[in-house]
């Protein structure tokens, strides 16, 4: 029998992360994976997708220089080693974590964890004894009830990646950020993809702008979206609407969202948040059974592997008898991968008007001298700042990189910066960041309209 300080169920980023820092805390730490080292974002998530979504980005590139003597033709690639080169990216990435358990002198368990009394539980056949642990389970998809469904072959986003045939026809039910990444990344491939949605709009987790230019940018690729749409039932290779509208496929993808695997959690009689759909935890992640945490998808929030991290390296704090505030939700930085990128942090305007005096400046990429070289000029920057103390309260970018260029907004953020040290930096030029400058220098009422260079920038 082997006795652990801390057992951690679950290998994804939360898991993984928690774990190596307790072990360097000097705790004798196990982690249980029932299925594959990583987690769901390493080997069916963000790593898969993004792996795919740079093929798709080979693609566009290349369509752009088509009209500057570039020459390049869709039939000259092969998905199978697209493919392949996506189980390489992962197989590297896992042997990571197994060289940060085995350096760290952390334990890894592959099986199921069945829990049972006097802080034991079994993997198998083997018991282990435990002084505390962490819930780390994940989630896994959310598949609807639709009439026909159970009756046809369909993918999940935990299959998706598995295919080593790329369809001529692919239609996806769902219109949330896995869903939109998707339909992208696949599309510059030469596969006709529709978006079907029953919500109002797709992205609703972004601001109204931001889903109106992605939804262009998806229409003007090809891409057939349907809101507000009522599915009557799914045939093989058909999706009917009520309005009579059949989408033919060969391959149907369902990527509705995710939901948290509570079976361990129901198992030890955890209590559960309103509704019974995540687990309650106070704000030190301990849940309602002492010595028990969780993280993650588990406890709702932002579901992002980011977050889960974050989460897991406060929870250990706890666990060790120092624990620390947890996670700033407005913080985390919220991302999307399509073409133009999408990024975010803290509140929307809506949401700030409700609590601030707030000024609030968007500067679009398009007078940008980076931007134009680089025929990168979709998008903006938009900085919400409240009036009295020139807080910077939330920020979206929308355009090429901006999952990266959030991050400086970010960082005068998290430093306790305010507008006016972001307006105070010295920006490179040319670069796309100066956008970040500009729309900082126009919250403090000092716009500029030349730089050290001589180029004049408009305002949008």
């Amino acid at each position: 029998m082997a006795g652990y300080d801390l057992v951690v169920i679950g290998s994804g980023p939360g898991g993984y992360v928690a774990a190596v820092r307790a072990a360097q805390k000097g705790l004798k730490v196990a982690v249980i994976e029932a299925k594959q080292i990583g987690g769901a974002c390493l080997n069916v998530g963000c790593i898969p997708s993004k792996s795919y979504l740079k093929h798709a980005h080979w693609v566009l590139s290349a369509e752009e220089a088509a009209p500057y003597g570039f020459q390049f033709t869709k039939d000259s690639f092969s998905f199978e080693k697209l493919v392949n080169r996506k189980n390489q990216v992962v197989k590297k990435l896992q042997g990571g974590i197994h060289y940060l358990f085995k350096n760290n002198g952390v334990t890894y368990i592959e099986g199921k964890a069945r829990f049972q009394e006097n802080h034991e539980l079994m993997v198998g056949t083997e018991k282990i004894t435990y002084r505390k642990i962490l819930l780390a389970t994940g989630g896994h998809p959310f598949v609807p009830i639709i009439p026909g469904l159970e009756q046809v072959s369909y993918l999940t986003t935990d299959t998706f990646f598995d295919e080593m045939i790329l369809p001529e026809k692919l239609v996806i039910i769902g219109g949330g950020v896995i869903a939109v990444e998707l339909a992208f990344a696949m599309n510059p491939l030469g596969v006709e993809v529709s978006l079907i949605e029953v919500a109002p709009d797709i992205l609703l987790t972004e601001e109204e702008a931001v889903r109106e230019l992605i939804k262009k940018k998806l229409q003007t690729m090809g891409i057939d979206i349907m809101i507000q749409a009522e599915i009557s039932e799914v045939k093989e290779q058909e999706v009917i609407l009520k309005n009579g509208t059949k989408k033919r496929f060969d391959q149907l993808l369902i990527a509705t969202g995710r939901k948290p695997n509570l079976e361990l959690a129901n198992q030890l009689g955890i209590k559960l948040s309103e509704g019974g759909r995540f687990v309650k935890v106070d704000p030190y992640y301990e849940t309602s059974r002492k010595g028990v945490y969780a993280i993650g998808d588990l406890i709702g929030g932002y579901q992002l592997a980011h977050a889960a991290s974050a989460e897991g390296l406060k929870a250990v704090e706890a666990i060790c008898g120092t624990p620390v505030y947890p996670v700033e939700q407005e913080m985390i930085p919220r991302c999307l991968y399509t073409d133009p990128e999408v990024a975010s942090f803290g509140l929307s305007e809506e949401e700030a008007r409700k609590n601030y005096e707030v000024v609030v400046q968007k500067v679009a990429f398009s007078g940008n001298g980076k931007a134009i070289a680089s025929q990168e000029t979709e998008g903006f920057v938009k900085i919400i700042s409240e009036t009295k103390y020139h807080q910077i309260v939330g920020a979206v970018i929308v355009g090429s990189h901006a999952t990266e260029l959030i991050h400086t907004i970010l960082a005068v953020k998290k430093a306790e910066g305010t507008i006016d040290e972001l307006a105070a930096i010295l920006f490179a030029h040319p670069s796309l960041s100066e956008v970040i400058g500009e729309a900082a220098n126009e919250i403090l009422r000092k716009p500029f309209t030349e730089n050290e260079g001589g180029i004049i920038h408009e305002k949008n």
